[in-house]
């Protein structure tokens, strides 16, 4: 059976003025339906180069990108992105910035009634239904990406593509998110790439986890499995014996490709 989204032998470069410099070489990777995917690496590992290359935004040098066996290779509604800078339209409520993606995508397909109680509902999926008038300037920097999220989840995306969305947070709210993310994830079954540098994060969160080997042309080094069992509580794993292992092996091979120090 083939994967629903399928990456298959892909490479890219990029030509400046100090020539070429390839980021990435040789990527095979497939990803079931409903799977959580994190991928991990160090700075330059071409991590959020892989991400925009499924996203659409950069286009491969070499091999391509199958989602449900069509190629893509241009910006979709079916690959909805999140980035670690929340992109929110701080002339726009909470409630408008949603509603500006759901008429966009489902212009078509729902009538106004329906867009309203989809925005409203993808709100509260991440409970922020309560702040829906309130500008961008007047929330904080973890309700802004919540918002981010409903975003993102309104336009019903096939597969949600999530760069570093936690990165800027303070420990509590990253949190937090995390915790909701887990609570979407299981609701929705829906498909997810993350890209992270949060060991911890991508052990709680993820089925499995990609670790890139370091630039240039960097490929995928290994693939952990994380078989701990859903729901997952980080009180109840922070002690467990196999949550600590899978751990320590993400940590083992990221020492073991730390970058070179320069001279």
């Amino acid at each position: 059976m083939a994967a629903y989204l399928s990456i298959e032998n892909v490479g890219i470069a990029f030509t400046g003025d100090k020539g070429t410099f390839r980021a990435l070489d040789d990527v095979v990777l497939r990803i079931d339906k409903g799977e959580f995917v994190s991928i991990i690496g160090h700075s330059g590992c071409g991590k959020s180069t892989l991400l925009n290359i499924v996203a659409g935004l950069l286009q491969a040098t070499e091999g391509g990108v199958l989602l449900e066996g069509r190629e893509v290779d241009t910006p979709g509604p079916d690959r909805a992105v999140v980035f670690q800078n929340h992109s929110l339209l701080p002339w726009l409520s909470v409630y408008d910035n949603v509603r500006m993606a759901v008429d966009k995508v489902h212009g078509k397909t729902k009538s106004k009634a329906e867009r309203h109680d989809w925005t409203l509902h993808n709100l509260s999926l991440v409970r922020m239904d309560a702040a829906k008038d309130k500008k961008p300037g007047e929330i904080s920097g973890g309700m802004k990406q919540r918002v981010g999220i409903a975003r993102a989840l309104a336009m019903e995306p096939k597969v949600l593509l999530l760069d570093e969305p936690f990165g800027a947070l303070d420990a509590l709210t990253r949190a937090h998110l995390q915790d909701s993310l887990m609570e979407i994830h299981g609701r929705l079954g829906n498909t997810v790439i993350m890209i992270t540098h949060d060991v911890d994060e991508s052990v709680l969160l993820s089925d499995r986890i990609v670790m890139m080997t370091n630039g240039p042309a960097a490929r995928i080094g290994q693939i952990l499995d994380i078989d701990l069992p859903r729901p997952r509580s980080r009180v109840e794993l922070a002690d467990n014996p196999h949550f600590n292992h899978l751990r320590a092996e993400v940590l083992r091979f990221l020492h073991g490709h730390s970058p070179a120090r320069a001279a």
